[in-house]
């Protein structure tokens, strides 16, 4: 059960309201004002690794913060690898390629969409996917006994039957991070887009040695749906955020921790098309870090933002992060809630180099 403070109840009602495509948002945060505590560049534009980069993930570990992107001359192209950094003595250290696409194939594949995830048991673990597009790419997987500082020689996930054809490949999470449920599974939230846009979940309860399948979904309102975050209310009560092609974030929901989905729901909140990533944090509120607009819009993903809820329906645009007319935008972001409390946010900032946001919730 949580403990509500007055101060949390204060800043629900302060935060009360739904938000919607053309509400007036939030001005531009300024580090050290607000809840804005710093934001930084993982690495910078001088002299980067790679011409481009793209989707990144964000995990803390017993070590500290690690952070992984793909990155390469651009999306899709076969020198497109899996890039990490690990955040060292308060700096995060110059990144390494770790993976690079080449299994021993006669040829080469681009490399996409790592996940990071941190069991209470076990080895850090590195999800990423491999193949010359989404429709055709397959999971892989690494361990880290170190914190990320050395890793084992990655594999495939497999196969499965339950998904739309034969023998298709498993993803594990194709966008954003795991959770852990009661009984000690992981269940990754994943989406297939082969035949349409459709979600799915892959449940292994043995750290990837071997998966089950629930779904895909219900298409409910006719929504086009993939890159699903999970919430969780409460112990068996889990909702689930996603990009759509209808110019709304999708919604949809389970009472037993996963096990059944209700039919996928329209939200209020507008989305471009877009990936978006969320957290429930630790006094119960629940927060979404995702581009304000729609799809068509001049803005598009050139604005990100932050929305906070209670109850996972009413949700108040709380902060901007970015709101420039660049061309690459702003766009995939990943969100923690770190041990000490703060959020850490990073994306991808105009293809160029990942951004890393640090905030104080307490202030949102």
């Amino acid at each position: 059960m949580f403990r509500w403070s007055l101060a949390v109840l204060g800043i629900f009602l302060c935060c009360g309201g739904t938000a919607k495509a053309d509400e007036p948002l939030p001005p531009v945060a300024v580090d050290g004002e607000g809840a804005l505590i710093k934001s930084e560049f993982i690495y910078p534009l001088a002299g980067r690794q790679t011409p481009e980069c793209h989707a990144s993930t964000i995990v803390e570990t017993k070590q500290g913060l690690v952070a992984a992107w793909f990155g390469g001359t651009h999306e899709r192209h076969v020198d497109v690898g899996i890039w990490l950094s690990r955040k060292l003595d308060g700096r995060w250290a110059e990144p390494v390629e770790l993976f690079d696409g080449t299994e021993g194939e006669t040829q080469d594949y681009p490399c996409w969409n790592p996940v990071l995830f941190q069991p209470q048991d076990g080895p850090l673990m590195l999800f990423y996917k491999v193949g010359p597009d989404p429709r055709s790419w397959w999971g892989m997987l690494a361990t880290s006994d170190d914190g990320g500082s050395t890793w084992s020689k990655p594999y495939r996930l497999g196969t499965s039957d339950e998904l739309f054809k034969e023998n298709q490949s498993l993803l594990g999470p194709v966008k954003n991070k795991p959770v852990l449920l009661s009984n000690g599974a992981i269940l990754c939230p994943s989406s297939t887009e082969n035949e349409g846009w459709r979600v799915h979940f892959e449940i292994t309860r043995d750290l990837g040695k071997t998966w089950e399948v629930v779904g895909p979904l219900q298409a409910g309102e006719k929504l086009d749906a993939i890159q699903p975050s999970i919430l969780r209310h409460s112990a068996q009560r889990l909702q689930i955020l996603c990009r759509t092609q209808q110019g709304v974030v999708g919604t949809c929901w389970s009472e037993d921790e996963g096990a059944t989905w209700g039919p996928m729901q329209k939200t209020t909140l507008p989305n471009p098309n877009s990936g978006t990533d969320a957290v429930t944090l630790a006094d119960g509120r629940h927060l979404l870090v995702y581009n304000h607009s729609q799809r068509g819009k001049a803005n598009g993903r050139q604005i990100l933002n932050v929305a906070v809820s209670r109850d996972g329906i009413d949700w108040k645009t709380c902060l901007t992060l970015e709101n420039e007319g660049h061309p690459d935008g702003y766009s995939y972001p990943a969100v923690i809630q770190a041990s000490d409390g703060t959020v850490h946010i990073t994306y991808t900032w105009r293809r160029e180099t990942v951004k890393h946001v640090l905030l104080d919730p307490s202030r949102l």
